[in-house]
């Protein structure tokens, strides 16, 4: 079955399909799946039914998620479903589903069933469950870990039991078991969904994460589930910059980070390492420029994560619990939960400002690219190797995962091909907050380049539906006259962080008045038969601090577009026709500069 949510529109709507039809079929084939163990709780048709009567009354078209089967993972309630975070002491029914649930059922999404995950999502293997659960299992090879703590959030996306699914993520939760499964895996800027109504891990960096089988999927999904919630403290509204309409398939052009050679950790997985090698090289090919940065500061800023003060943010989530009933806990996720117990307001605030320090180097080095790359994981192991040394293998794969969140990063887990024991591998790209639609839009460049077939599906890769974007922080705009550099204006623009970019002519079809005023100003007229080519400079002016520029612009001056001697249409001062009918003509000097040595 292809669960591709464009697919199953188009099925829905040439009635070669219904919901219905669907979630029954998702059942029946679940039964092949059991000793996957994908699941604490999979819903029955039972209790599906209420979703699918409502759907029965609306029209696809006025529903973007219309009849669209997802998983939700089990620290995220779903009304009247039991929530236990895989720890039956914990379990209990919330009359509410999580409010980013919500959103999704609103919008025609059916819940299919809580699934899997490491106890009280620690952990970053995927084994940490109890009996009556047990260790979710690899959608590929059921020796292998599937990644956790998000477990069985992932398999059931890529065993096909769900189109897409909700995991959560604060330390790799949702990248880790999207490299181990086929996945894409988004895992937001914080706070841009809600985690109203999801039990914290580190209520300060917890995010709620997305599986999908298409950047295209993952992004549709993120349009409904990024709904400003404000009963949660730490929510963030979506900005223009990152809004859905930013989405796309990006183009050629691009700038990625990677680690130094020496920083690259593979934990001797010879056949990881050509692949992350080959990955470079194919993020080369397709336009990106690469350059070797320092991985330090995000590897120092990852071992705070366990070995510092946040770890007692998960101690305070379940401090009853863990307090009164340590037995009923796993006993690796008592010991590393409990570790929290003992953290003091000094060891918290002496983080804190090691962290923000981190923090401002990190935007300063990642400012200057369009993303990082980095391996999702160095590496993958089988279930008994995670078992044998639980603490150290499932700290091996945080590697690469660990610092995101407490830097405030945003990141994508795409997948990148299969190792040499024929477990699927994956590349995650990472940049600062608020870079959700960029990440997902180069993301989509690498993966309609690649092909892969995603998830253990064996179908072919859809087609994405999105147009070329084109991503940039500044906006080139043309100067002809007190902002030419070493005039009088400039500072308008060197002050706002704007980079002169070239001098060069307009068209041959503008005409230049002088303005006259406290300070005479060119007025740049467009006059197709009568103009001649004037000189101009081009800056690059940061958006941020374009407004404000624009708004210092006096009449009859203004910004519109302007046509340089190479064809193109850029941004740049233009005048008011009316103005010319009381001003001298001053065409024939060239420019501004000629005007002012005359």
């Amino acid at each position: 079955m292809n669960l591709n949510i464009a697919h199953l529109h188009q099925a829905y709507k040439n009635n070669t399909l219904t919901p219905r039809q669907l979630v029954a079929d998702i059942i029946t084939r679940s039964h092949q799946f059991t000793d996957h163990n994908i699941w604490i709780h999979q819903l029955s048709l039972q209790e599906i039914e209420p979703y699918l009567k409502k759907l029965e009354l609306k029209n696809i078209d006025d529903l973007p998620l219309y009849g669209i089967p997802f998983a939700i993972k089990d620290n995220i309630n779903l009304a009247g479903v039991a929530t236990t975070a895989a720890c039956p002491a914990f379990s209990h029914v919330p009359e509410q589903s999580a409010f980013v649930v919500q959103q999704l059922i609103n919008a025609g999404a059916i819940p299919i069933g809580k699934t899997n995950l490491d106890q009280f999502a620690t952990g970053l293997v995927g084994v940490r469950s109890p009996e009556p659960w047990g260790a979710c299992k690899n959608s590929f090879n059921k020796d292998y870990i599937s990644g956790g703590s998000s477990s069985g959030s992932s398999v059931s996306v890529a065993l096909g039991l769900a189109s897409f699914s909700l995991g959560t993520d604060t330390a790799g939760s949702g990248r880790v078991p999207a490299a181990f499964n086929n996945l894409i895996g988004l895992k937001p800027s914080k706070g841009l969904l809600s985690m109203t109504g999801v039990l914290p891990a580190c209520r300060s960096l917890d995010c709620v994460s997305i599986f999908a089988l298409t950047t295209d999927d993952a992004n549709k999904v993120l349009e409904q589930a990024a709904v400003y919630d404000v009963n949660d403290q730490y929510a963030r509204a979506v900005s223009y910059d990152n809004n859905q309409r930013q989405y796309g398939l990006a183009d050629d052009a691009f700038t990625f980070a990677v680690p130094r050679a020496e920083q690259l950790e593979f934990f001797g997985d010879d056949s990881a390492q050509q692949l992350f090698q080959k990955s470079v090289e194919k993020m080369q090919a397709l336009g990106g420029i690469k350059e070797e940065i320092d991985f330090s500061i995000f590897l120092e800023a990852a071992i705070l994560l366990y070995q510092g003060p946040w770890v007692t943010e998960r101690y305070v989530a379940i401090e009853e619990l863990i307090s009164n009933h340590p037995e009923e806990l796993l006993p690796v996720i008592n010991t590393i939960i409990g570790s929290g117990e003992n953290k003091t307001a000094a060891d918290a605030f002496k983080a804190e400002y090691k962290m923000q320090s981190y923090r401002a180097s990190a935007k300063q080095l990642l400012a200057g690219f369009d993303f990082m790359m980095t391996p999702t994981a160095g590496t993958i192991y089988t279930i008994d190797e995670v078992n044998a040394e639980p603490i150290k293998k499932n700290s091996d794969m945080g590697y690469y995962t660990n610092f995101m969140n407490l830097l405030d990063c945003a990141a994508v887990a795409v997948p990148a091909g299969f190792l040499d024991n024929g477990l699927p591998w994956g590349i995650s790209l990472v940049s600062l907050a608020m870079s959700d639609r960029k990440l997902l839009s180069f993301a989509n460049k690498w993966q309609q380049h690649n092909q892969l077939s995603p998830g253990n599906l064996q179908l072919p890769l859809a087609a994405t539906s999105a147009a070329v974007v084109s991503f940039s922080d500044t906006l080139p705009v043309i100067v002809c006259g007190a902002h030419l550099d070493g005039l009088a204006l400039n500072w308008q623009l060197k002050e706002r962080g704007a980079v002169f970019v070239e001098k060069t002519t307009s068209s041959a079809a503008y005409r230049m008045f002088v303005i006259d005023g406290a300070i005479e100003r060119p007025g740049m007229i467009r006059d197709s038969e009568n103009g001649s080519r004037i000189d101009i400079e081009i800056w690059s002016v940061p958006k941020a601090e374009f407004g404000s520029f624009v708004a210092g612009i006096p009449a009859p001056l203004g910004i519109g577009k302007v046509e340089t001697e190479d064809g193109r249409w850029l941004p740049g001062f233009i005048c008011e026709g009316y103005a010319a009918e009381a001003a001298r003509e001053i065409t024939a000097l060239g420019g501004w500069r000629q005007y002012l040595a005359s």
